[in-house]
Order: C-alpha cells, then sequence, then structure tokens
C-alpha cells in the first residue's frame, strides 16, 4: 500500500512538468521591437542546429576571372534530413566582417540562439541558412578594390555560390551540372544582411537577381544603397512577384539610418509591388549602427519568409 501511494505521489509530481515541458514548447513568437529571452537561450545540447564549414570553386570576378576555393558557413536545422526540401537564407555581412561575422559558427552566436529556438518551438519551418564571405574576388590590391568586391557578388552568387548549395544539400533547386532553370525554386529562397550586406540585398538580391530571391532582409542598410526610386525603376518589367521585404535601422544609427531611409521607409509610396502590411514592413527603432538592431532584425525576417 505505501509503494502504492509513493508511487502515485510520484506520478504526481511528474505530470506538471511533463505538461509544463509540451506547454512551453508551443509557438509564442510575433514580429516585435525586442526579442523574448526564451529565443535567445542556447540549444545546442537540445533541439539545436549544426554548422559545416563548405569549400566550393568561385572566380575572381574582381580580377582576371581564375578559379580559386572560397569557404562558407552551412546552417542545417535540427533534425536536418536529406529526403525532404529546405528553404535556404543567404545571411551577408558588413564591410568589416566575413563568414563568420553574425557567428554561426560558435554554438554561443546569438543568431543561432534565435534560428534553433524559432525552430524548436515550432514558430517557423526548419530552413537552411548559408553565411559566405560576400566580397566577390581574391587578391585585392587596395581598400578600393576589396569594397567594390561587394558589387560583384551578385555573379558568385548565380554562377557559384547558389549552384554549389544546392547542389550539395536537399532544398528546391533542381540542380543538374549541365545547367538547370534556378528561377523555378526562387520562392525557396531568401537574402538578407547587415549594413553592407543590407545593401547587397537590395541592390544585388532585390534589383538584380530577383529571379533568384522572393525573400529580402535589409537591416542597417549601407550608404549606398539604391533609393526608392531606383529600386521602383529597376522592378518596373520585373515578371515575378516579390514575397517580402523587410528592412530595419536604428534611428541614432549615424551610419546608415538616412540611406536605408531613402531606400525603403517610403518605398510604398513610389513602387506598387510593394504594399505595407502585405509583403513589406519598414522598422525602426532606438539603436546604433550595431547587433543589438541586427539580431532583431534577423528575428523578425526568419518569421516573415518563406510562408
Amino acid at each position: 500500500m505505501k509503494k502504492t501511494i509513493c508511487a502515485l505521489l510520484i506520478l504526481c509530481m511528474l505530470l506538471p512538468v511533463c505538461c509544463m515541458a509540451d506547454e512551453e514548447r508551443v509557438p509564442t513568437t510575433t514580429v516585435s521591437n525586442s526579442i523574448p529571452v526564451k529565443y535567445t537561450a542556447l540549444r545546442w545540447k537540445e533541439g539545436g542546429g549544426t554548422v559545416e564549414v563548405v569549400t566550393y570553386t568561385t572566380y575572381d570576378y574582381n580580377g582576371d576571372m581564375s578559379p580559386y576555393e572560397k569557404q562558407a558557413n552551412v546552417y542545417l536545422p535540427t533534425g536536418y534530413d536529406p529526403s525532404r526540401q529546405y528553404n535556404v537564407l543567404y545571411l551577408l555581412h558588413g564591410i568589416g566582417g566575413n563568414k563568420d561575422e553574425w557567428s554561426f559558427n560558435s554554438s554561443t552566436g546569438k543568431a543561432r540562439s534565435i534560428i534553433d529556438n524559432l525552430i524548436w518551438y515550432g514558430d517557423v519551418e526548419p530552413f537552411i541558412i548559408v553565411t559566405p564571405n560576400g566580397r566577390a574576388g581574391t587578391n585585392f590590391k587596395s581598400d578600393n578594390e576589396r569594397t567594390a568586391a561587394f558589387y560583384l557578388f551578385g555573379k558568385e552568387l548565380r554562377n557559384d555560390l547558389i549552384p554549389f548549395i544546392e547542389s550539395r544539400y536537399s532544398t528546391y533547386g533542381e540542380y543538374d551540372e549541365n545547367g538547370y532553370d534556378m528561377t523555378a525554386a526562387r520562392e525557396h529562397r531568401a537574402i538578407a544582411g547587415l549594413s553592407m550586406g543590407g545593401m547587397q540585398t537590395i541592390n544585388i538580391g532585390l534589383c538584380e537577381c530577383n529571379d533568384l530571391f522572393a525573400w529580402f532582409g535589409a537591416f542597417s542598410a549601407a550608404p549606398t544603397s539604391n533609393s526608392a526610386a531606383v529600386i521602383s525603376a529597376a522592378l518596373k518589367d520585373c515578371p515575378y512577384e516579390i514575397g517580402y521585404f523587410y528592412s530595419i535601422c536604428g534611428l541614432e544609427d549615424n551610419v546608415a539610418y538616412f540611406a536605408a531611409a531613402a531606400a525603403a521607409k517610403d518605398l510604398p509610396a513610389v513602387c506598387d509591388r510593394f504594399v505595407d502590411g502585405e509583403n513589406y514592413m519598414w522598422q525602426e527603432l532606438h539603436g546604433t549602427h550595431s547587433f543589438f538592431i541586427w539580431n532583431i532584425g534577423f528575428y523578425n525576417f526568419a518569421q516573415l519568409i518563406f510562408r
């Protein structure tokens, strides 16, 4: 009898814990001005994705077109299954960064924790994230050449990086080494970036490679970002639908605010491709040119894409 009572007491004690665990693992997130603590908690031991460093062949688009090897980080969501197809986000860095600026190669990277938790709680469907080096070319002779290399990255994306990713991982792109229709899977690709990577999202992703991407995120887009008028002109004869364009910037960002606002703040007023609240959002918060803004941008953008 005593054993039975003890067993019942233990069961009663365990039930709330089990129920709590199930209750906690439910979608609760919304596009917001801040990130709830539960979405930044480390999850690399349970429910966390994995990161691979891959090497692919590209070409010196900044020089003589000679081939060379280049690396990128690839985040695979927890439970990655080669038998299913995954959407892919290409996430870009700033002018002083590289493939590691978003810290996906670290278990303590905040963006990695954010996506781990968004997937863990069921807020978003699992997707792959690629963080490459956004400079196209090698053997730069000056800082000007290193900067110019950002504007050539569309060639590398189209010709080398995307085909490599789609040949190696289970995506919606029907890769064929003899060539394939890359536009067929554009709704399953997104591009986003911080600062210079935000400029690349606008100038390259939205204006040059909109046949490859349907989802665009610019976080504190750099001063050389195309203006709203230039974006509108570039999309005038574009036959593709814009899935979503999301842009965020800090009000105290003395580096990028005016350029980012010129690019995105009034875009729906000059281009009917964008409808506020449907496939477009401009967000401005108190903050500077920093990861405080960029992590919020990543958190929100991850919720808006691949719908």
